[in-house]
């Protein structure tokens, strides 16, 4: 029998259903699921905060898997594939013990790799890499300031910018427990927020902290954001992939046009799996090879709908749930 998790409508934690094996067609792959990573746009997406992709009916979530392969046209059973998907009444997602994808959706997974490990950098890693190689394109001796670093996604990104040869990487985060371990990955200077501290203040902490910023990798937006504008370098490059810290972002236009800021948004999951593959591709073969570290906590499909409502901490690692 195979199992699911369920949300029944817009706000509500997932439920844990029995269900039958879904059936495949011509295009796709039946694939046995063993990792989920439980990312932060599963939850927004169930809350309803996606406009693009809010269900009012039932829906499976989950965007991302990796599995074993059980019937397809184009895969061998039993092969390993990393699959990602975009989950809808019609379309169920990856938190199941199996799930139907497009076969265009699928990449296989080098041998060796542990399951767990290349989800949890799945969606996270690309988030972290394409807006510092691909978008922003950071060069050797640049350098970088990660705002939000303490989160999955942020500590990726300081490993990224240390195996491209940044020249001074410069974490921004709330948990100074978190920072430690950011430093540990390979930031030379890291930098908590202080909740009520003026703007100016961090400004001078940040100018403090090492070189002006080439390349600012933003997952706060907000005021960190804005006092990062004032401290970065010209011609600096800003990548935003988060607002965690505020929606909106306050700032002079002349500010733009004196530094000659270029600012781009980046959102991993309207960007099709041909454009990710380089990025998926580094990350595995920095897991493998020992450059790249993610950590995480496996738990079963059954605890899902506690991991849900527990919003841990951007400190804790990673989740991924292991039908």
């Amino acid at each position: 029998m195979a199992r699911s998790a369920v949300i029944d409508r817009p706000g509500v934690a997932p439920r844990i259903n029995d269900a039958t094996a879904p059936l495949r067609h011509r295009g796709t792959t039946l694939v046995r699921v063993l990792a989920a990573a439980l990312n932060p746009l599963d939850i927004s997406i169930a809350a309803g905060l996606v406009p693009t992709a809010r269900h009012e009916k039932p829906y499976v979530p989950g965007i991302e898997a990796v599995g074993e392969v059980v019937e397809s046209d184009v895969f061998e059973p039993g092969q390993i594939v990393y699959g990602e998907c975009h989950p809808s009444p019609t379309r169920p997602g990856c938190f199941a013990t199996h799930v139907v994808l497009e076969d265009q959706a699928l990449l296989r997974l080098p041998e060796k790799l542990d399951p767990v490990a290349a989800v949890a950098v799945g969606n996270s890693g690309v988030a972290a890499f394409l807006p510092l190689i691909g978008v922003a394109a950071l060069q050797p001796n640049e350098a970088v300031l990660i705002l939000g670093a303490t989160g999955t996604v942020g500590r990726l990104a300081v490993q990224v910018a240390r195996e491209h040869d940044a020249g001074y990487i410069v974490a921004v985060g709330r948990n100074e427990e978190a920072l430690a371990r950011v430093r540990e990955l390979g930031a030379d200077a890291a930098i908590p927020l202080r909740s009520g501290e003026a703007q100016g203040e961090l400004v001078r902490r940040l100018q403090r902290a090492g070189p002006a910023a080439d390349v600012i990798l933003d997952g706060l937006g907000g005021d960190p954001l804005n006092a990062a504008m004032h401290a970065c370098a010209p011609l600096a490059r800003i990548v935003n992939i988060g607002n965690s810290a505020g929606e909106q972002v306050n700032f002079a236009a002349t500010l733009l046009r004196s530094r000659q800021l270029t600012i781009k948004g980046f959102a991993s999951f309207l960007t099709p799996l041909a454009v990710k593959r380089p990025a998926l591709e580094w990350m595995w073969s920095g897991l493998l090879d020992g450059n790249i570290h993610v950590d995480t906590r496996a738990r079963p499909l059954e605890e899902l709908p506690v991991a849900w409502t527990e919003r841990p901490s951007v400190a804790q690692p990673k989740t991924v749930i292991v039908p």
